[in-house]
């Protein structure tokens, strides 16, 4: 054997998030695609059978307050919290993270056009993810706004009295690339423009400080990381200085401020509650509060969990350095520590050619056109090994 294969097998004797492995139904392959879906927390099956058969199946409609159903998206919004770096009471779950997105988007213009009513512009990242242009383009029409794409760090440049509203990743979705949020957000405020964080590549792979660094806004999945389900809910992070006048483009009844009285006019409701619309998705919900209780363990934190999730990414780059015929792929994911995330992109002409090869070979990863290997690295059940042994199958498939 390698001495790599030797190395990973002291990394994982040493590896402080090795226990947490058990947690998880995991299968015989190598799987780095937990950026697209977690794998399923191993307690989940019971919790949610008993959701279906005695919650839904005996208590019937008293569960909406037996068995906490009402209050679900504040208090699962309250465990994700201190994942993202946010105090509790600011995030409300439910919906996707496309209408979250909108809310957010449509709710930032209002909330910047309080102070002026003539910022009239939204920046967008030029790299999103398609659904975020999207919506960037939906909300502008709504509200008379005209969308700019930008990258990133071209947004402290292309700031200007007209700017409303900032929509940016903190993880691009096909490169891996960790943006500067503390120094966009700040000059995204400076500007006296509101920011939007889309979250979904970045919560539960490393540390946010929504709080610490003054977001206004932020959205995410729980699908991902999170380990929350297939079709999770999402969720909505609303700054605590920001609510009371954080204006919805999606009233519901769930949001208003007497849910129960019916009334025809529309009274918001106060606090992060102002974020829900219709019934929650009961079902998903309390499947992805039960995957959460993972992060309630002594030995699982954000900071833990990036300290490996770094590990493994510099660990997988040195093992597809040496196995890996020389210019045969490009490494696409920045190498520094402070502009990674947790996933490595690698460029190769015939990369979905190669992903499926890697996939029939036990080795899941994902393509994205047109000519990138996507790998994700989830620290909570990923080990070394598995990495060097990926990178060895990804060497046989390109020689």
């Amino acid at each position: 054997m390698s001495d790599l294969y030797e190395r990973a097998r002291e990394l994982d004797a040493d590896d402080p998030l090795a226990a947490v492995r058990a947690d998880f139904v995991l299968g015989d392959g190598v799987y780095l695609d937990g950026n697209s879906l977690g794998a399923l927390p191993a307690h989940v099956p019971g919790r949610v059978e008993d959701v279906v058969r005695r919650q839904w199946g005996e208590l019937r409609i008293r569960s909406w307050t037996e068995s906490g159903w009402w209050t679900a998206p504040e208090r699962i919004g309250d465990l994700i919290a201190p994942l993202v770096g946010a105090a509790a009471g600011q995030i409300v779950v439910g919906d996707s993270t496309s209408v979250n997105v909108f809310k957010a988007l449509v709710g930032a213009v209002r909330l910047a056009r309080l102070a002026d009513e003539g910022r009239d512009e939204i920046l967008v990242d030029a790299a999103t993810f398609p659904t975020d242009g999207y919506i960037a383009a939906s909300a502008a029409r709504l509200t008379g706004c005209e969308v700019r794409a930008v990258q990133p760090g071209e947004v402290p440049d292309a700031l200007n009295s007209r700017t409303a509203a900032v929509l940016l990743n903190h993880v691009d979705y096909r490169s891996g690339r960790l943006h500067d949020l503390p120094s966009l957000t700040a000059a995204v405020r400076a500007a006296g423009a509101v920011s939007v964080w889309d979250l979904c590549h970045s919560a539960g792979a490393l540390p946010v400080g929504l709080d610490e660094h003054g977001v206004d806004l932020a959205v995410g999945c729980t699908y991902k990381f999170l380990n929350g389900g297939p079709g999770s809910p999402a969720y909505l992070y609303v700054r605590r200085e920001l609510q009371d006048r954080f204006d919805s483009p999606l009233p519901g009844w769930n949001s208003h401020a007497e849910p129960f009285g019916m009334r025809p006019e529309y009274e918001a409701a106060d606090g992060a509650v102002r974020g829900r619309v219709g019934t929650p998705d009961i079902l998903s919900m309390l499947a992805l509060e039960a995957a959460l209780d993972v992060w309630r363990r002594p030995d699982v934190s954000v900071d833990a969990v990036r300290a490996k999730s770094l590990a493994l990414t510099d660990f997988f780059l040195e093992c597809v350095a040496a196995y890996v015929p020389q210019g045969r792929v490009e490494v696409v994911t920045p190498r520094a520590h402070a502009e990674r995330g947790s996933q490595v992109a690698l460029r190769c002409a015939d990369a979905g050619e190669v992903m499926g090869r890697l996939i029939a070979a036990g080795v899941v990863g994902d393509f994205r056109a047109p000519d990138v290997l996507r790998f994700g690295f989830t620290p909570l059940y990923l080990g070394f090994a598995e990495v060097e042994r990926a990178a060895r199958v990804l060497a046989d498939e390109l020689s």
